[in-house]
């Protein structure tokens, strides 16, 4: 471990606090750059999968083959990656469908909406504090690891909720036509990350020797991988911007596989 738990929580908590620039966004600009949110989604996505598939599960198989190795210690790898998969898959399930966060929210709404959607937007803020409870999660454990990938995690992390917390604050305004609380509430969504972050290492720490570790990488990868394919592919894409979310999706790639090779381990 690279750093204490107070520093992985603290990239934890700027990441969940990126909900708030959302409601700035929304508040203090006129017109929504969709290209913008495609591109960002894109390249959140682009970089969770990277570190996912080529440090995350290589990792995992290291420390798990130290303590199982093996076709066990393989196996071990695979089913902690779908079992993250599945939690987060139940999680996502859980989550009213018409108040999902990740549908994309046009800043031009909180102008011409009635006054009516305070329920939805309560709601999408219920629901995005559970989304990002496995978010938290998984910032916590990478940057507890490896303090560069976790600041990766956490910059692509704080860049998806920039949407989200669009998704917030576009409701709570046009009910309430307050500037205070769509921003207060954009803001407060997030925090369930650190808060994820805290109960993942207060429940995991006593038992992180390299095997539990292990599978607690391969579970994160997991978390990673659906997060990009069940919400920030197609969110980015809902904002018409095809070619834009594909070429940040590659750019977050390249930049990761860059970083990874000029400053990891």
């Amino acid at each position: 471990m690279d750093h204490s738990p107070w520093f992985a929580i603290t990239l934890s908590t700027l990441a969940g606090l990126a909900t708030g620039i959302g409601g700035i966004i929304t508040l203090f600009t006129r017109n929504t750059n969709r290209r913008f949110l495609s591109a960002s989604l894109g390249f959140s996505a682009g970089v969770m999968i990277y570190i996912a598939l080529s440090e995350m599960l290589p990792d995992a198989r290291r420390l798990i083959d130290v303590g199982i190795g093996g076709k066990a210690g393989a196996w071990a790898v695979a089913l902690a990656f779908f079992a993250g998969i599945a939690v987060t898959a139940l999680i996502d399930f859980l989550v009213p469908e018409p108040e999902n966060p990740h549908e994309p929210h046009n800043i031009e709404e909180a102008r011409a909406c009635p006054p009516r959607l305070l329920r939805t937007g309560m709601v999408t803020a219920l629901a995005i504090t559970i989304h990002n409870f496995p978010e938290g999660i998984a910032t916590m454990m990478t940057a507890l690891h490896d303090t560069h990938v976790g600041i990766s995690i956490a910059f692509a992390v704080g860049m998806h909720n920039i949407p989200e917390g669009i998704a917030v604050a576009v409701p709570i305004y046009c009910a309430t036509q307050s500037r205070s609380k769509a921003l207060i509430w954009s803001f407060a969504s997030g925090l369930t990350e650190p808060l994820g972050a805290l109960i993942a290492y207060i429940l995991l720490a006593p038992y992180l020797s390299g095997t539990f570790l292990g599978i607690i990488f391969a579970a994160v990868a997991g978390i990673m991988v659906f997060i990009s394919f069940d919400e920030l592919l197609p969110a980015a894409h809902e904002y018409g911007h095809h070619h834009c979310a594909v070429y940040g999706l590659i750019s977050g790639m390249a930049v990761m596989a860059v970083s990874l090779i000029a400053f990891g381990k």
